[in-house]
């Protein structure tokens, strides 16, 4: 089993989903927008920005992964389940809309 590597790669960016500018997170790497929750699928290992599909990862469900929320996405081009940890400047009423939904 190989182990995923973590490269730390904390920038800002413009949201391609609804438009925002997502400022850098400070503590970790920026890895979805805190607006809209959606991301994009640009690593094979987090952090690496390798992943050539660059589609959107739309956020589907949320989990609780110890004393942590993990948003669950699927990329809208190639079909991939991918999974973030919330942020602490996440939009709270956005990861219950997302965790209510019936798929």
């Amino acid at each position: 089993m190989k182990l995923k590597n973590f490269k730390k790669n904390d920038n800002e960016f413009i949201c391609e989903n609804c438009g925002m500018k997502v400022d850098k997170l400070n503590y970790t790497s920026r890895d979805h927008c805190p607006f809209c929750l959606f991301s994009k699928h640009v690593d094979i290992n987090p952090g690496d920005r390798l992943n050539t599909c660059q589609g959107l990862l739309v956020p589907i469900d949320v989990e609780k992964f110890k004393d942590l929320y993990k948003i669950i996405y699927k990329c809208e081009k190639c079909g991939e389940l991918h999974k973030n940890i919330m942020a602490n400047d996440d939009d709270i009423n956005k990861i219950i809309e997302i965790s209510k939904k019936d798929y």
